[in-house]
């Protein structure tokens, strides 16, 4: 069993997941600084000044009136955190758009590379071992 799981994890299928998995833990930092100080001030500005990540509504509990978000989850409140939902949809359209732009320019870069290869053209193939060996009996025999 530690054999097989040893030939999982060298397959570069593996790997290459892993890869993915790290790079995509890094990307999700840059879209997360780029929806909230970004995208959010854009929104905001559009919107009247409104930030949509403390946007709340108290199903139970007392709540100070004009209270954060974080202000509202320590007075411990029950809280409909709908702006925190907003903005976690357009992260996530965000991030899918440009995995999409991402896989688009790959396929691309792919696809020319086949293009390409499939372009060339056959080099002449040499003799086979057996034609030359044809051609030394007949050479020797000619000779002889």
């Amino acid at each position: 069993m530690l054999n097989e799981f040893k030939t999982f994890i060298a397959k570069g299928n593996v790997m290459d997941m892993a890869v993915g998995i790290i790079i995509g833990a890094a990307f999700t930092a840059i879209v997360t600084s780029l929806v909230g100080d970004l995208i959010n001030p854009i929104i905001g500005l559009v919107s009247g000044g409104i930030d949509f990540t403390n946007n709340y509504a108290v199903l139970g509990g007392e709540v100070p009136e004009g209270a954060s978000l974080d202000a509202a989850r320590e007075a411990g409140a029950s809280i409909f955190a709908y702006g925190a939902f907003i903005m976690a949809i357009i992260n996530f359209l965000i991030i899918a758009f440009v995995v999409f732009m991402l896989v688009r320019s790959v396929n691309k870069i792919k696809d020319a590379a086949v293009a390409e290869e499939e372009a060339k053209p056959e080099e002449p193939k040499g003799p086979t071992a057996e034609e030359l060996l044809a051609e030394i009996r007949d050479a020797l025999k000619a000779n002889a």
